[in-house]
């Protein structure tokens, strides 16, 4: 039978409606089709997410996470933020010493650019350059090999001597990568970041000033934010930091070369461009939960009313652990984490009279006690003090309490009333100290 014209292509309309039907009605119920997790990580950026885990973040949208890894340790470090710290953030950016792919997200060389002589010459490089010879199967045990910090850092670490060189061309590469936020907030793969006490802490300055934000750190003449701890540079002082590098490259390289420190380098460039450091202590923080001690008078800033931006020295596991207690937080409609609130929260419900297998950290050696008891009647008797702990046979008091960490053969102790004492006489905090 043959159909009319007319009859034809009314049903080849029909047939076509009929065909995008289904496929909407396809993809509509298999949101996995609609953006592939490969599309969506491929550039280091992901959409916030929709769901409970992730709260209200205003002024998120103008901030770049920029990321510092090394491949020694980023397939170890850095899976766990795709988890946690970055779930929520639509804008961030990875950078390490080696190019490639974890769990679908871009990690990218900090250094690719950077020229191409002092990448062939630097004794510092030859990590990187069996690197980019041989990728990952040309690492060797060596190059894992650890070693505890020192007062020139860790010179024995290949991948320690390589991180100093990314600092000044991680800058250029971030300002490449997106030109236009309001902040860049820099972090480390064992860094914790509080996102709606970062961005409530930094409502508190101007963006369009030229502001480096840090805890201050000091080396020789140089004071410099740590790197380890966080910091945050505004556009107008990324461009300048990118502008010093790019108009004195040679100088600087050379530079880079005769000192240890990459952060300690940022910060002089910055400082030259006119930007002096701001600080930040004890906003963002070079310790974790277990080194905290919000109740410190040493300093210029006693902590405890003071925000808590950022904590380091973390692993993957402290990681998610204090992700899942801010997202506890978040469902009772707690944003800003203070330092007392995590006194509060996380370490006072840890304390006790004696605890095994474990150091407090306590650091006043008392050479007269040699036994744990006698450690812990000591302590007792001085009204000062909150805690004790018996470490190698010696004997150790403080005045401030810690939680600590967990150490075999070390037993420690707290007087729990002393503590609840200073618990409760502690300030209430009704207006948060941004310190500004």
């Amino acid at each position: 039978m043959i159909i009319p014209l007319r009859y034809r292509r009314r049903i080849t309309v029909i047939l076509a409606l009929l065909g995008l039907f289904l496929l909407y009605h396809f993809v509509s119920i298999r949101p996995d089709l609609q953006r592939p997790l490969s599309a969506i990580r491929s550039n280091g950026r992901q959409q916030q997410s929709q769901n409970p885990e992730c709260p209200s973040l205003p002024g998120i949208e103008d901030v770049l996470v920029v990321m510092k890894t090394g491949v020694t340790e980023a397939l170890d470090k850095v899976p766990v933020h795709f988890e946690t710290t970055l779930r929520c953030v639509p804008n961030y950016v990875i950078f390490s010493d080696f190019e490639e792919d974890i769990a679908g997200v871009r990690v990218h060389d900090a250094l690719r650019n950077m020229d191409s002589e002092v990448k062939r010459t630097v004794p510092d490089f030859d990590l990187y350059n069996r690197l980019q010879k041989l990728g990952r199967p040309g690492l060797e045990t060596q190059d894992f090999a650890d070693e505890a910090n020192s007062a020139i850092g860790k010179p024995n670490n290949r991948g320690w001597k390589l991180d100093k060189w990314k600092f000044l061309p991680m800058i250029q590469e971030t300002l490449r990568y997106k030109p236009d936020a309001k902040w860049y907030v820099f972090m480390e793969a064992d860094t914790y970041y509080s996102w709606p006490t970062l961005l409530e802490w930094l409502a508190h300055y101007d963006p369009s000033k030229a502001l480096y934000i840090g805890t201050e750190t000091q080396i020789a003449d140089v004071i410099f934010a740590h790197g380890g701890s966080g910091f945050v540079l505004s556009q107008p002082a990324l461009q300048l930091a990118a502008d010093e590098y790019a108009g004195r490259t040679v100088e600087l390289d050379m530079f880079t070369d005769g000192h240890w420190a990459g952060d300690c380098v940022l910060g002089k460039v910055l400082l030259d461009a006119g930007v002096p450091l701001t600080f930040s202590w004890p906003i963002l923080q070079n310790s974790n939960v277990g080194e905290l001690d919000p109740f410190t008078k040493g300093f210029y800033r006693q902590p405890w009313c003071f925000p808590a931006v950022a904590l380091h020295h973390l692993l993957p596991q402290d990681i998610r652990n204090l992700w899942q207690f801010e997202q506890r937080r978040w469902k009772s409609r707690k944003r800003l984490l203070l330092h007392s609130d995590i006194f509060k929260e996380l370490i006072y419900p840890e304390l006790s009279n004696v605890r095994d297998g474990w150091d407090n950290l306590a650091s006043d050696e008392q050479p007269s006690a040699t036994s744990f008891h006698e450690c812990q009647s000591l302590c007792l008797n001085d009204l000062s003090c909150t805690q004790f702990a018996l470490r190698d046979g010696a004997c150790f008091t403080g005045k401030s309490p810690r939680l600590g960490v967990r150490r075999p053969q070390v037993r420690s102790g707290w007087v729990m009333k002393r503590v609840e004492r200073m618990l409760a006489g502690a300030p209430s905090c009704p207006k948060p100290d941004f310190g500004v």
